[in-house]
């Protein structure tokens, strides 16, 4: 196993579907030219122009996810080389949030980056056909504990699918399935007390049992990818354990496509680490906001600007002294 030091103080967490948006990584291009080979290479290997639809859009075809996830994949990565390029120094520990994982384990240097944007394109495209489109979808519930969402799945499960697909946190819990059981809970939920719930912007219901059968198929193209041990440690979805062996970081990564992810877990996991600084390397602050929800004993930021890496690079080389 994995040998983890005791006492881990910085943690890179990587964001999954639903952190993106138009015009993303436009500052931070502009901050850091270079970066755009990463949209480059990946545009190669798509065969359309990445950069351009990220953004021009339109935005219905970004939310796609077989484009969704190479786009945050590429953004990610990009993030990752600012931070490095300035001196920062490397995690000890790594998560990624859903799609999130493939990015730790491009900088865990367990996956190529190559590999890494051809898989998530086949990934997201063997997603995008598991269901027809407009019949599965996915919402937040926001302020309802497990065990009552869960009564709400059940007493729904005449209607279709529906499964708890993200714990992000004791306050938001995603479902996801068919878009019409998934459409009774939330209407059950917020007559159990839910706060909200917010129909998400997502093409497919990813980590519910709809999945299964992309799972399947996607297991023929994983087992044709070469995958290592990585180099730092990194916390996988479906068991928030750490893997070193190639093939059972393919299990973990077949399992996720239908599995929940156990984000809650995951950030009390780091705590336990001690893990002091978690920085969230990616668009958008989806992770920050959830992390802090989590634990309140970690500095947590989004890295969405060079004025706040220099910040926070300062602070991890005073906390690994």
């Amino acid at each position: 196993m994995i040998n983890l030091l005791n006492g881990a103080k910085v943690a890179f967490v990587f964001p999954g579907q639903g952190s993106q948006s138009l015009k993303m990584m436009k500052q931070l291009r502009h901050e850091f030219p270079f970066i755009g080979e990463r949209f480059e290479i990946a545009s190669e290997i798509l065969e359309f122009d990445l950069w351009k639809l990220i953004q021009e859009g339109p935005l219905e075809s970004l939310n796609m996810t077989q484009n969704t996830q190479p786009a945050l994949l590429a953004a990610s990565l990009a993030t990752w080389d600012a931070w490095m390029s300035l001196g920062g120094v490397r995690p000890q520990v790594l998560a990624g949030h859903s799609f999130g994982e493939y990015t730790a384990l491009v900088c865990a240097g367990s996956l190529g980056y190559r590999d890494a944007v051809a898989l998530v394109a086949e990934r997201g495209r063997l997603m995008q056909l598991a269901v027809p489109e407009g019949t599965g979808s996915m919402a937040a519930i926001l302020g309802l504990e497990a065990k009552l969402l869960r009564r709400a799945i059940n007493s729904n499960s005449q209607i279709g699918t529906c499964d708890c697909a993200n714990f992000n946190s004791s306050e938001q819990i995603v479902i996801s399935g068919e878009r019409a059981a998934v459409l009774a809970v939330c209407d059950e939920a917020k007559l159990l007390g839910a706060k909200r719930a917010i129909v998400l912007p997502v093409s497919v219901p990813a980590h519910s049992r709809l999945m299964i059968k992309a799972a399947e198929q996607f297991s023929d193209t994983l087992s044709r990818v070469d995958i290592v041990a990585p180099k730092i440690p990194l916390i996988h979805n479906v068991d928030v354990g750490f893997h070193e062996k190639p093939e059972d970081i393919k299990i973990a990564l077949k399992k996720q496509l239908y599995s929940p992810v156990r984000w809650t877990e995951t950030g009390e996991k780091l705590a336990q680490l001690g893990c002091e600084l978690v920085l969230e390397c990616g668009p958008g602050k989806v992770l920050s906001s959830l992390m802090k929800k989590i634990s309140q004993n970690m500095d947590i930021c989004s890295l969405s600007s060079r004025e706040i890496m220099e910040t926070k690079i300062d602070h991890a080389e005073r906390i690994m002294k």
